[in-house]
């Protein structure tokens, strides 16, 4: 997570992304994030580079100039223009800028496919790949091994989600590979789920049940939810039996529990005193 010091800083090239956006096509916007995540692809291999965009010593000028030497005919005016506004800002580390740099990648491709009215397919998407590679171990650890060449990594998702996934999905799935903000594979495609559903202004919601709840039964908990909390929320399920029956529901740092195995828990503990 960006730290507070540097969020006035990113705003201002979020204000640059958000006017692109009013006025461009969603595949437009989707050719931006690419371009910025390229751009924080270079950086994350460069850090002497990335000290000098972001040291705060430098004048601005000086490190506009130097951006705009390295990049200018090589991506798009659109991807110059947010770029410059980032190294035009104030940044407590190198790393800070790279993180930057890569959350404006990633929020291009969010707004792109809110745009072509596909951000909530996106989560979900995001979501049960997640719990995908968390339920088969050797999947995870293949991705998430960074002694394995990232082009073969990013090879095997694509042979994975072809035709079984939003392009932007997996974008957003190859960006996790590399690390989003310096997680991990799968704390990295949390991160990316979200924040999809933090730009369809809804609270995520991870439920677990025993078995498949109806239909009904999830609109009545999400609506009970949003109520309750005041915004949209997106309900994640997970079926796990072992919990035996109940229903354990986690939004944020809340969790509520009622499953059946926390009471036999509870039982055991109270009867070994």
């Amino acid at each position: 997570m960006m730290s507070n010091s540097n969020r006035e800083s990113y705003a201002a090239a979020t204000d640059e992304l958000t006017a692109y956006a009013s006025t461009a096509s969603a595949a437009d916007v989707a050719v931006l994030g690419d371009e910025l995540l390229a751009v924080a692809r270079l950086l994350s291999g460069e850090p002497r580079l990335r000290r000098a965009l972001s040291d705060s010593s430098t004048p601005v000028a000086q490190r506009t100039e130097l951006i705009g030497s390295l990049l200018s005919g090589k991506v798009g005016a659109p991807a110059l223009t947010v770029l410059t506004t980032l190294v035009s800002g104030r940044w407590s580390s190198p790393a800070e800028f790279l993180t930057a740099v890569e959350q404006a990648g990633v929020d291009a491709l969010l707004i792109s496919a809110s745009a072509a009215g596909e951000l909530g397919e996106v989560e979900d998407e995001l979501f049960r790949f997640a719990k995908v590679v968390s339920a088969e171990k050797a999947l995870g650890g293949a991705l998430a091994d960074n002694s394995v060449p990232a082009a073969r990594r990013t090879e095997l998702v694509r042979e994975l989600l072809s035709g079984k996934a939003k392009p932007v999905t997996v974008r957003l799935v190859e960006v996790a590979l590399s690390g989003f903000g310096g997680r991990g594979f799968v704390a990295s495609l949390d991160r990316l789920v979200e924040l999809a559903a933090d730009r369809q202004d809804r609270d995520l919601a991870y439920v677990t049940v025993a078995r498949p709840l109806a239909e009904a039964d999830e609109q009545a908990l999400a609506a009970k939810l949003s109520e309750l909390y005041g915004r949209g929320v997106s309900l994640k399920v997970t079926v796990d039996p072992a919990i035996v029956g109940g229903i354990s529901v986690k939004v944020g740092s809340d969790l509520y529990d009622g499953t059946i195995l926390r009471r036999l828990t509870e039982a055991r503990k109270a009867f070994a005193k």
